[in-house]
């Protein structure tokens, strides 16, 4: 393990990874955003020490590709010089419009930085793994319901009052509800559960929780003293409060009553979509005064740095930009002509100005020849597809060139994946799942023409292609998809 490899080891940089391209950076700027001359300064670093591509994740991350451990050491120091502060330590993460976003329930940021700093305080920041993560979502337009994480905290109202609905181990559709409680008890669950993952080691996370400490943590009550947060029995994990109320008696006395342990739903072919009706980060969204925040994604969540600081020239007069879940930049604080003159120009450049464009609801990593890892070409089986399968993509569409899944590490409805057999076709897994069947990789995307087509003859009327796919099965599917090798041969 190098010393980019650690969490925290370097303070204007989060930890980076080898990757089939070389070392990738990830960045989340303290400030939540970015000013455009900014931005460009951390594109044109890009383009110096990496290999050109920078990434917006599904988290909302900010990553620069194809680094070497010498240049990554100068990739921070122009971080540093550009006064570019970047989080460390355990994700605590909040929506993109956080703060600025007129329907917001409550600003979700006091309380994401309360949780922080209680995180420190208590010594888990070493203790928990890199992939730990905790969501605060203010609600408003643009939820958080897409995003995984250990634990999540939502604005709810209820008799005009402002609670927070606590939930485990999931995204907004299948995460374990616990309690709806006030801000100081809903920091100490999440503290709770925090520390009782940590129990548990670091490789550990909130869906090991047993269903006695999940029932644990919804009892625990705004009633405990605000500065004491509960203790963790090395035997069992519980919290040690012996005055944490009953869901019962606490609706009794009037307050909300806490939400036991549910069952999670399964599988995106259930016929939902990710994120569930949540609306994409893409278009026009308005804010206080009579100004627009302007969504725009990079297609598949990568965009090369040059046309990054391209589209950032054209809008110096934006306020700030900032990273949003679901790989796109929002440009805050846009009159309304200008945001028409600046998608124009974000489609010229190739950027994604629609939320129906196809290439949002692929996922795909950036593969041959750009990854030493990846088995296909990714990106021209994406671009394929979307361009002639558009209008039964309203499901997620996994290209993963090997099997380690990097750009969708979660289920996905269907899966093309990388392997010395060529390209798979998983069903309704991840990328590290067994191929249902396999082609050449430069006949992948032709084997998924044939799916689409089976399934625009298959389904019924008002049906979506996710709930077809679920009908149809997984043997059927992976035939289809073999097919169109066999019938090739002949």
């Amino acid at each position: 393990m190098n010393a980019f490899s650690r969490r925290g080891a370097c303070p204007a940089l989060s930890a980076p990874m080898q990757t089939g391209d070389g070392l990738l950076v990830r960045l989340n700027p303290v400030a939540g955003g970015l000013s455009p001359k900014l931005l460009i300064g951390l594109a044109e670093s890009a383009l110096r020490h990496g290999n050109g591509i920078m990434e917006v994740t599904a988290r909302g991350s900010l990553q620069i590709r194809g680094l070497t451990a010498e240049s990554a050491a100068l990739l921070a120091a122009e971080v540093d010089a550009l006064g570019i502060a970047v989080r460390t330590g355990v994700p605590v993460e909040t929506g993109p419009l956080a703060g600025i976003d007129p329907q917001e329930v409550a600003d979700p940021r006091p309380l994401a930085e309360r949780i922080r700093m209680a995180i420190e305080e208590a010594g888990l920041t070493t203790r928990l793994g890199p992939k730990v993560s905790v969501i605060v979502d203010g609600g408003g337009q643009l939820a958080m319901d897409a995003v995984t994480a250990d634990i999540r905290l939502k604005a709810v109202r209820a008799d005009n009052d402002i609670f927070w609905s606590v939930s485990v181990a999931g995204d907004g559709l299948n995460a374990k509800a616990l309690a709806k409680v006030d801000a100081d008890a809903a920091r100490d669950i999440a503290v709770a559960a925090l520390r009782m993952v940590a129990e548990k080691g670091r490789e550990a996370h909130a869906r090991d929780l047993s269903e006695r400490q999940l029932v644990s943590l919804a009892g625990w009550h705004s009633t405990a003293p605000p500065s004491v947060l509960p203790d963790i029995s090395p035997t069992r994990g519980e919290i040690a409060h012996s005055r944490s109320p009953s869901p019962i008696s606490t609706a009794e006395k009037g307050r909300p009553a806490l939400e036991l342990p549910i069952s999670p739903l399964v599988g995106e072919m259930s016929g939902r979509t990710e994120g569930g009706a949540s609306r994409r980060p893409i278009g026009l969204f308005p804010l206080a005064g009579d100004t627009l925040a302007l969504g725009i994604a990079l297609p598949y969540g990568s965009m090369p740095a040059d046309k990054i600081i391209a589209l950032a020239k054209i809008a110096l007069g934006t306020t700030e930009i900032r990273l949003a879940p679901g790989r796109a930049l929002f440009f805050v604080g846009q009159p309304d002509a200008a945001c028409t003159s600046l998608q124009q120009t974000a489609a010229a450049l190739g950027f994604a100005t629609s939320p129906t464009d196809p290439r949002t609801r692929i996922a795909a990593c950036p593969g041959t020849p750009a990854c030493a890892s990846g088995r296909i070409a990714t990106r021209d089986i994406a671009e394929t597809i979307a361009t002639e399968n558009a209008d039964i993509l309203d499901f997620t569409l996994h290209i993963s060139g090997c099997a380690k899944g990097c750009a969708h590490p979660g289920p996905a409805a269907l899966s093309i994946v990388g392997g010395e057999n060529g390209a798979g076709l998983v069903v309704n897994a991840t990328a590290k799942a067994l191929p249902a069947g396999y082609r050449p990789g430069y006949d992948a995307a032709r084997g998924f023409s044939r799916v689409a087509a089976m399934i625009r003859s298959a389904r019924f009327q008002g049906e979506t292609a996710a709930a077809c796919l679920t009908r149809l099965g997984p043997a059927a599917i992976a035939e289809t998809y073999r097919q169109a090798q066999t019938k090739k041969r002949k």
